[in-house]
């Protein structure tokens, strides 16, 4: 969850999967927001916000939390992928994955 305002993270959660009670969970983390979009992903729909809720067809209102994501998205990639290349190098006989290295980071 991102502020609009000041495109700061509000709450989130690594989940292997987006289920109404993970997302719930983040969501009741957060602080009360006066208003809520999303886009239309389906378990979105299913959610207790406790304030007015829109679900949007385009963009205009989501576009902060997709830029946020996109940014963890590669900057968690990156920091995992160069973990596991240094540990390749140190240990050449291992096998390692990047999912090895995502645990580490929190």
């Amino acid at each position: 969850m991102v502020d609009r305002a000041n495109h700061c993270i509000l709450s989130w959660d690594d989940v292997a999967t987006r289920t109404s009670e993970t997302l719930q969970a983040c969501l009741e983390k957060a602080p009360q927001a006066k208003q809520y979009y999303s886009d239309e992903f389906p378990v979105y729909d299913t959610l207790y916000y406790g304030a007015l809720y829109e679900m949007r067809t385009d963009k205009k209102e989501t576009y902060s939390v997709e830029a946020v994501n996109a940014d963890l998205q590669h900057y968690l990639f990156v920091c995992c992928y160069n973990q596991r290349q240094i540990m390749k190098r140190l240990y050449p006989k291992y096998s390692f994955h990047l999912i090895d290295f995502l645990y580490s980071l929190f």
